[in-house]
């Protein structure tokens, strides 16, 4: 029930945001070319008492002009359920026998391509290459990974105070485009999901300078 409410929350703030002017004008060379951020759900993931993600995220994004952005973001975090299960939506998430004999940590950096279609709204490309490391229940590294994930994004940016700071809420859909062969006990589980995820919400925020 709390998980429909954070995401039914996510989406009327989204669409109550749609009137909002946030486009940089492409003639417009004086809005601030670089920016910081990170996503909220660092701090609110964190919080999940059965499955906490341990995630950090920094985000650093040039504007190359007023409507293209290029980003990276290193990233961390762990997880013990097949990322495949839709975190919001499955009933299967958290369930005791879909969870992997132990947990997953994950190292990458993302990169990232946004580009301005009308006012705020834009389309982003994020690909991901993350170095995986396989722990078992008693906490010993049983094995090593790779994977590239995506995430194929559209959202909403806002100014906030004279653009000092800015919001982004959005919505996307990830893709396991490749990783290698899991170990024993993790890959039957993960075998049984699909490698894309849909619709998951996105809650960037940053500060421009």
């Amino acid at each position: 029930m709390q998980k429909k409410i954070v995401f039914i929350g996510f989406a009327l703030m989204a669409s109550s945001t749609l009137h909002v002017k946030a486009q940089y004008a492409k003639a417009d060379s004086t809005h601030k070319r670089w920016f910081v951020g990170t996503s909220l759900f660092v701090l609110l993931g964190n919080l999940d008492t059965e499955n906490p993600p341990n995630f950090a995220q920094l985000n650093i994004g040039y504007r190359v002009t007023g409507r293209d952005v290029i980003a990276f973001a290193p990233k961390t975090w762990k997880y013990a359920w097949p990322n495949g299960i839709h975190p919001f939506l499955s009933k299967a998430y958290k369930k005791p026998e879909e969870r992997f004999p132990g947990y997953v940590r994950e190292y990458g950096v993302t990169a990232s391509y946004t580009r301005f279609l009308w006012k705020g709204l834009y389309a982003q490309l994020d690909v991901m290459p993350t170095w995986q490391i396989f722990v078992n229940d008693n906490g010993k590294k049983i094995d090593d990974g790779f994977q590239v994930f995506n995430s194929y994004r559209v959202g909403y940016h806002i100014k906030l105070f004279k653009d000092k700071f800015f919001f982004q809420p959005s919505v996307c859909m990830t893709h396991r485009a490749y990783h290698t062969e899991l170990p024993d006990g993790f890959k039957q589980l993960d075998d049984k999901w699909s490698k894309f995820v849909f619709p998951e919400p996105g809650l960037n925020i940053g500060f421009n300078f």
